[in-house]
């Protein structure tokens, strides 16, 4: 890591530690340094979102994970966050805040094989450097395997370690999650499974919200997320709130061209007009 590269918000280069599995960046959502973990160096998922950062995304799931070559990379990560000069050297003054170990990357992380054993070394990692109960664990996921038994097993795990999941709700139409997130899952076989992933552990959901084709989301798809809301709250699921948030990046998707980020103004309304619904809304426009 070159000590004058300099992180930040817009830069979230999973190559800038020289490292396979390990990277940190500066997370407008969090607040501060999250070290993500990638499950998905060989950049496959099983959905593809149209706003995308990842560049050459194939359909897929995760590779085999080297277990002990993570270890060692997230162990050299830390004391170089905890004990060394990275905060003085590589972040910015303001966001010098470990704020969380995040499951990211490239593709969906839940569809490692080896996922629950990568939240118990984790877990190792956490208490070895005094962080367990001080910082988070997240998982951000389209929650599209939280069915599985080995999944359901890591979500366990990472409730007894501060854990909190982000799940992915773009939309709550079939259509939307066609056109959004190329997927023809169902929007209540969606719904169940977020209903499943947050009695396992904390759970919020991530809607990134845009312009397509010039057009924010019509009001079919605004009234189909507000009765999902409604839902949450009637039927008692400990959903969180929302994380709404807008283009940070450009997308690396062919769709590219077609999305553009929505004025501050209208995702401050849309905010207001969810929490009016019953939920809370964290907004990073």
């Amino acid at each position: 890591m070159s000590p004058s590269h300099k992180l930040s918000p817009a830069n979230h280069d999973r190559d800038s530690a020289r490292m396979r599995y390990v990277y940190p960046v500066v997370s407008r959502r969090a607040g501060g340094v999250s070290v993500g973990v990638n499950l998905n160096p060989n950049n496959a998922c099983n959905w593809a979102c149209i706003y995308c950062q990842v560049p050459g995304l194939a359909r897929g799931t995760a590779p085999a994970i080297d277990l002990a070559q993570l270890e060692t990379e997230l162990r050299a990560m830390l004391q170089d966050i905890v004990r060394g000069d990275f905060m003085q050297t590589r972040v910015p003054q303001g966001a010098r805040r470990l704020n969380d170990i995040a499951l990211s990357g490239n593709g969906e992380p839940t569809s490692a094989k080896e996922f629950p054993q990568v939240i118990d070394l984790i877990g190792r990692v956490m208490a070895d450097f005094g962080l367990t109960g001080q910082i988070k664990l997240v998982l951000i996921t389209n929650g599209s395997l939280i069915d599985r038994p080995r999944v359901q097993d890591g979500l366990k795990k990472m409730a007894a370690l501060n854990g909190e999941v982000w799940f992915k709700f773009d939309s709550a139409t079939a259509a939307g999650l066609r056109r959004v997130n190329q997927t023809r899952t169902p929007p209540e076989k969606h719904f169940a499974r977020l209903k499943l992933a947050a009695t396992l552990c904390p759970t919020w959901l991530q809607s990134c919200v845009f312009a397509l084709d010039g057009a924010p989301p019509d009001e079919a798809e605004q009234a189909a997320y507000l009765d999902m809301v409604r839902r949450i709250r009637q039927q008692r699921i400990p959903v969180q709130g929302v994380l709404l948030y807008g283009l940070a990046r450009p997308s690396l998707q062919p769709q590219a061209p077609r999305l553009s980020p929505l004025p501050v103004s209208w995702m401050e309304n849309w905010a207001e007009t969810i929490r009016k619904a019953g939920l809370p809304v964290k907004l990073t426009p």
